[in-house]
């Protein structure tokens, strides 16, 4: 683990989306500390390690064997993998619950709101990242060239707030939800994601999920992506002449009912 956490931070620190995504979930979750919380499908463990940081006693669980073990090479321990829509955790066990790109890869989307309705407590909080569904030219684009939703195990396209707080009513009240990362920030996505495909890397059932296997066997390759930082960061900041168009990813904060 010691060997691998800087990589993987280092390889964080080079993803704009990424780290976009991070910034915004700590915004609308809130403090943590003395809190019982549960992350859900944090990608390679990263999202796991920066929210474990900062206080509260945190679990962590993922769909696929490749993602559990990547989490647990970075946290180490409470890492649980999930079997279907099935959460390994007891009733009312959680103050926090923070889903991160994991509820459009559910196949069972109404039986998964159920299920964290069940482990949030009443009065809790549960925090929703998730692809905002709208049809543009870009993720037109992104389908022609084969970065489709099933490619990336996506077996949802996605939601809109309205349908986001269909869904988890009405055992949850939206009580806060906005978009982020517009059209230049996904266009970079798209490039990063044909890269690690030229690779050799596939998508699984859970998306492009970089382990730390795959830093070890291409450390050279995400070294070299280092250099083309600085212009992917430049490109990304372009999103803030698009003030007026919605983001691709949605993010939704919302309450356990206490009735």
């Amino acid at each position: 683990m010691a060997d691998l956490q800087p990589w993987a931070l280092a390889l964080f620190r080079r993803s704009v989306l990424k780290q976009r995504k991070i910034v915004e979930i700590v915004a609308m979750l809130g403090p943590t500390e003395g809190l019982r919380c549960l992350d859900l499908g944090s990608d390679n463990g990263v999202v796991s390690l920066l929210l474990r940081r900062r206080g509260g006693r945190w679990a962590s669980a993922d769909l696929t064997a490749e993602a559990v073990a990547s989490i647990r090479e970075l946290v180490t321990d409470d890492v649980h993998q999930v079997e279907r829509a099935r959460l390994p955790f007891a009733d009312a066990a959680f103050d926090r619950v923070v889903v991160v790109d994991m509820l459009e890869h559910v196949a069972d989307d109404c039986a998964f709101a159920a299920e964290l309705a069940r482990v949030t407590r009443p009065g809790g909080r549960l925090i929703v990242n998730t692809p905002h569904l709208k049809d543009t030219a870009l993720r037109r684009v992104r389908h022609a060239i084969g970065q489709t939703d099933e490619k990336h195990g996506h077996l949802h396209a996605g939601y809109t707030a309205v349908s986001l707080a269909a869904l988890l009513a009405p055992r949850f009240s939206l009580e806060a939800h906005r978009t982020y990362s517009r059209f230049f920030s996904e266009a970079v996505d798209t490039a990063i994601n044909w890269g690690v495909e030229r690779l050799g890397k596939r998508p699984s059932v859970k998306g492009m999920v970089v382990t730390g296997s795959d830093l070890r066997r291409h450390r050279k390759a995400f070294r070299a992506y280092s250099f083309l930082h600085p212009m992917v960061w430049t490109v990304s900041r372009l999103d803030a002449l698009l003030p007026w168009t919605s983001g691709y990813m949605l993010l939704a904060s919302l309450t356990r009912r206490r009735d």
